[in-house]
């Protein structure tokens, strides 16, 4: 048998011990092999996760400036339009998913911010605007009231109708300049300009009838009860507001319809109720007028319109100042009804109607309900209490003639009302005017005047007015701005 070397013992040994350690580097191989694998496996899973989450984080990036965009082109713009017209709409999120997020709050602040400036820089601009207005409003009105006294003197002045006739048309036209010119001062905050005496509500609303064109085709029902006025410092107001009332009936309503006025009296006060049969008044409308009206909030100018509809808000600036109350809604008639209530306490008095005598152009109250009795009941010689005077004093009896009795004149009524309960205006005793009916009817008839003895006695006519007026209770010559007419 042949023996096997040595060395080919050890070459066999050797190659034996590099197999097993080859072996052992294999496996060692192969574990480091899968762990390379399953990090890598890991790596890309996290790799794909992380552009996963970049692609959600870009998408809401992009998102966010489609919100800001859609902040900048069309919520401010809709926030700007609706600061002054609060009928339109501001838009929201573009994206739905922002809703309650911090972005979502921080748009909302943005808009929050932006208004509050929007709203503080107008407010600013309005009161400059104003100012200028009221300004020259005021320096205005003072020229217009100069001009009325001067056509007034002139018509006292010339005796001539044609030229009576021309400053009277002149009169009329400065009339509704300065009715526009005031109320638009009284917008702007203003005074109204002028300070009347007491004066009869039925002589103010005709007053303030006779500011309109068209005046013609309102009609006017006394359904007062006592010989009510309104204290001094709200008679210009009150016919303010009455004015701009009935110019809205008339440039609402045809021009061959009528514009009816009731005059009202209540336990509490008086109301000038104005019914037109025009074209009415919507819903919306009737509510932005009743804003108006009411006077709370501050007024800006550029609310009025284009150009400016200042009529309601002159008269919610008035009702906020002197508080009486106006009120519109739709008339039975098919217009609009509008309502001016004046309460008794402060705003209304009663005078004495035989010291101070109403308007022959003022129209007559109803009072044919009333109890009557005759002055013709009274014993021979015996003459009618006095009236109470305003203050509620009798007025002084006039003394008795010495002169031989005269033949009895037309039985005057005197009509006695109950006293006033409490809250209620205050009551007197009065004289009733003496009927058409019991005047004595005229049987000759008039003859045709020429023109030169119409001239003669328009002028003598006018130089009566005013020695009457500068001899009346020894009291100056009141201007024409004194008198509740216009």
């Amino acid at each position: 048998m042949t023996s096997i070397p040595e060395a080919l013992l050890w070459c066999l040994s050797a190659g034996t011990a590099a197999a097993v350690v080859l072996a052992a580097f294999s496996v060692r191989a192969s574990g480091q092999r899968k762990a390379l694998r399953a990090r890598l496996a890991a790596a890309e899973e996290q790799n794909s996760a992380t552009l996963h989450s970049n692609t959600e984080l870009s998408a809401r990036l992009r998102a966010t400036e489609a919100e800001i965009r859609h902040l900048a082109g069309t919520r401010l713009p809709d926030l700007t339009m609706a600061l002054a017209h609060p009928h339109v709409p501001v838009r929201g999120l573009l994206d739905a998913r922002f809703a309650g997020s911090e972005t979502d709050e921080a748009l909302n602040a943005v808009l929050e911010q932006v208004s509050e400036a929007i709203t503080k820089e107008r407010t600013r601009v309005d009161a400059a605007a104003q100012a200028a207005l009221r300004g020259a409003t005021t320096t205005i009105q003072a020229l217009l009231y100069r001009i009325q006294t001067a056509l007034h003197e002139m018509q006292h002045r010339y005796d001539d109708p044609d030229v009576a006739q021309d400053l009277l048309n002149a009169d009329f036209l400065n009339e509704q300049a300065l009715r526009r010119v005031q109320a638009t001062s009284v917008v702007c905050g203003a005074w109204p300009g002028l300070t009347r005496e007491d004066s009869y509500l039925a002589e103010l609303v005709v007053g303030a009838m006779s500011r309109l064109r068209g005046y013609e085709r309102v009609q006017i029902s006394n359904q007062l009860r006592d010989p009510i006025a309104v204290v001094a410092r709200a008679v210009e107001p009150i016919a303010i507001t009455v004015t701009e009332l009935l110019a809205n009936a008339l440039h609402h309503s045809h021009r061959e319809l009528p514009v009816t006025i009731t005059l009202q009296q209540g336990n509490r006060g008086a109301s000038v109720i104005i019914d037109d049969y025009g074209v009415g008044m919507h819903d919306d409308e009737i509510k932005a007028a009743m804003e108006l009206l009411a006077g709370d909030g501050d007024l800006l100018l550029t609310q009025l319109g284009d150009p400016p509809r200042s009529g309601f808000a002159a008269a919610g600036q008035l009702v906020r100042q002197y508080g009486f109350g106006v009120h519109v809604e739709p008339s039975p008639y098919g217009g609009v009804r509008a309502v001016v209530y004046i309460p008794g306490d402060p705003l209304l008095t009663v005078l004495d109607e035989s010291a101070q005598p109403m308007s022959v152009m003022a129209p007559l109250p109803h009072r044919s309900g009333m109890t009557e009795r005759s002055a013709s009941a009274l014993p021979t010689g015996a003459a009618p209490s006095p009236a109470p005077s305003s203050s509620g004093q009798p007025a002084p009896a006039p003394a008795a003639p010495a002169a031989p009795a005269a033949p009895a004149a037309p039985a005057v009524h005197a009509s006695y009302d109950a006293p006033a309960a409490e809250g209620e205006l205050p009551r007197r005793r009065r004289r009733k005017p003496v009927s058409e009916a019991e005047e004595t009817p005229r049987t000759e008839p008039i003859p045709p005047r020429s023109p030169e003895e119409t001239g003669t006695r328009w002028a003598a006519l006018q130089r009566g007015t005013e020695s009457g007026r500068a001899a009346a209770q020894s009291e100056p010559p009141r201007s024409p701005e004194g008198n509740a007419q216009s």
